[in-house]
C-alpha cells in the first residue's frame, strides 16, 4: 500500500512502512535483484538470529529510503534487513535477514 504521506508498505494486523518512498521500494528490488545475480554465497537468518547481526563498518543504503526494510553495504557484502512483515503481523520470528 502507499500512505497518504507516499511511503510504501504493507498493512496486516498494523500498518508497516517499509520505505519511505515508491522508488526507495524499487531501489530495493533492484538492488535485491544485482545482490542475487552476483553473490557468491547467500545466506538468511530469521527470528532471533537476526539479533546478533553486528553492522559496525557497513554503510546504510540510502536509496532505497528503508524504514522498517534497509540495505547496508559493506566491504564485500550487502545485508537486507526486512522486518516490515514481522511488524504488520506482529509476529517477531518473521523478521529476517
Amino acid at each position: 500500500m502507499i500512505s497518504p504521506s507516499g511511503e510504501f508498505g504493507i498493512q496486516a494486523e498494523r500498518w508497516a512502512p517499509l520505505h519511505a518512498t515508491v522508488e526507495g521500494w524499487v531501489e530495493s528490488i533492484a538492488l535485491a535483484r544485482h545482490a542475487s545475480t552476483g553473490a557468491e554465497q547467500i545466506t538468511k537468518l530469521v527470528g532471533d538470529d537476526v539479533d546478533g547481526i553486528e553492522l559496525n563498518g557497513y554503510a546504510r543504503v540510502r536509496e532505497v529510503k528503508g524504514l522498517a526494510d534497509t540495505w547496508w553495504r559493506g566491504p564485500d557484502s550487502l545485508v537486507a534487513l526486512c522486518s516490515g512483515e514481522a511488524v504488520s503481523l506482529d509476529f517477531r520470528r518473521a523478521a529476517s535477514q
